[in-house]
């Protein structure tokens, strides 16, 4: 109605609407007038105007404004909407029989600056509805997103909206009360989550398929483990910090010193203490943009301070460091605070969630799609990333362990690390470094000696930036 009423040099343009019957068409024009009246803007009456749709008549709705723009309802044919010029908004669009054409005849009107709007709740994993959110997230097409679940409705005020037009007594009780018997009454839990959650029905299997998983495992780097044995959890703390440096230096360095000093470097984490694994992944970020995992780094059962070695060393010497995410759920959030402490802003402490599965494994996904990983060719994590499932629709990691090679059980440990890795890889960040320009000081002036600290962590003496 706002953008209708507008003269044209003000950015007013035609708004057309396409729902999928004329219940829907309907309901939306009387909106239209009832906010024209409601901001005052100069309207006309609802118009009645037959158009013909494949041989028939069809009754359609229409608002005049006085700027000569007007708001009106077509039927989903798309030759009824070609050629024309303005803003368009499709509802409920994964119930269309034909939005891949429809989507063909309306983004033409993108060429003259409509925008172009799909409403929807989800019908279905497989739905084009849901394949283009997908793709939108995975990077491969430019749409926004806007997801509002049934509780983000509630606490914009949808509830208390009902209340008042019912003449009923608002309370947080009786809200919550309502919510549950929407959930408690649909057909199934499925149901309940696809209409209320924006969660698509019928999601299940394996995420990535192991072709995908197989054809990406075809790099030459190797999976370095160390288990804390019983004897080894006994020892001292400097003891086990002694164990720990003589492993890096002979097993992880010369891995280390492989690595190119000319590119970037991320790595992405996760953490368990016992049972399953600590897994680091360091990502090499080649010259033609492929994210390379050039080995994994893999801890059993130990303790907090010694993983906390290995994660320092490791991270002091990649080259180029540019970004670590890690896994800052439970206990893996000492680690994280502790590596954020250590390189500031360079750290994210990542609570993965629901939410952040399904904002971002469609551009990890994506990633084995177009072949730009390259990761260690080997069984155990060629499995571990097979326990990303679709859980209801959205991707995550299933609650079932599988036993390593070594023995040792695993849920999924490798690929949330490169995940994670890969995710750091393709984040904006930007290292600040410190380099003396001045000479050593003089004893005498070490008491004047400063630290800075920039907003990275790394710290200098006595230095210009």
């Amino acid at each position: 109605a706002l953008t209708a009423s507008l003269k044209k040099e003000d950015g007013g343009r035609d708004h057309f609407y396409i729902g999928s019957n004329k219940e829907m068409a309907r309901e939306f024009i009387d909106a239209v007038a009832m906010w024209a009246k409601a901001f005052n803007a100069a309207a006309e009456e609802i118009c009645e105007e037959v158009i013909t749709d494949e041989d028939k008549d069809i009754l359609t709705f229409v608002v005049y404004f006085a700027s000569g723009f007007k708001v009106k309802a077509l039927s989903s044919n798309p030759s009824n909407i070609r050629g024309m010029q303005g803003n368009v908004t499709i509802d409920e669009a994964a119930f269309h029989e034909k939005l891949d054409e429809l989507l063909k005849a309306v983004l033409p009107l993108k060429t003259w600056g409509g925008k172009i709007r799909l409403i929807s709740t989800h019908d279905g994993v497989d739905n084009l509805f849901n394949q283009l959110i997908q793709e939108s997230r995975a990077g491969k097409k430019d749409y926004s997103i806007h997801t509002i679940t049934l509780d983000d409705a509630c606490n914009d005020g949808l509830y208390r909206r009902i209340c008042q037009v019912r003449g009923m007594v608002w309370s947080p009780e009786a809200e919550a009360e309502w919510k549950e018997g929407l959930l408690r009454n649909t057909a199934t839990r499925e149901d309940a989550l696809e209409e209320y959650y924006c969660v698509p029905k019928n999601g299940g299997g394996t995420y990535i398929p192991r072709s995908l998983r197989e054809r990406a495992a075809r790099g030459t780097g190797k999976v370095l483990r160390f288990t804390g044995t019983p004897e080894f959890n006994a020892l001292t703390e400097s003891q086990r910090r002694a164990d720990i440096r003589e492993w890096l230096e002979t097993v992880v360095r010369p891995e280390l010193e492989k690595l190119p000093k000319n590119l970037r470097h991320c790595l992405g984490e996760d953490f368990a203490r016992s049972g399953d694994l600590t897994v680091l992944a360091p990502v090499t970020v080649n010259d033609d943009t492929t994210r390379e995992v050039p080995f994994l780094v893999e801890l059993g059962n130990v303790p907090f301070k010694q993983q906390e070695q290995v994660l320092f060393w490791l991270c002091d010497r990649l080259p180029r460091r540019d970004g670590i995410k890690m896994d800052a759920r439970g206990n893996g959030q000492y680690l994280a605070e502790q590596a954020a402490e250590r390189y500031g802003d360079e750290v994210e402490q990542v609570m993965l969630s629901v939410a952040f599965y399904r904002e971002n494994m469609p551009r990890f996904r994506a990633a084995f799609e177009d072949d730009e990983l390259i990761l260690p060719k080997h069984e155990d994590v060629i499995n571990d990333l097979g326990a990303i499932q679709l859980l209801r629709g959205v991707p995550g990691i299933d609650d079932s362990r599988t036993r390593g090679s070594d023995g040792h059980k695993r849920h999924g440990d490798a690929a949330v690390a490169i995940f994670l890795g890969f995710l750091a890889s393709k984040d904006d960040c930007h290292r600040y470094e410190l380099h003396r320009l001045n000479r050593p000081a003089k004893p005498e002036e070490r008491n004047a000696r400063r630290q800075m600290k920039l907003t990275r962590g790394l710290k200098n003496e006595g230095g210009l930036l």
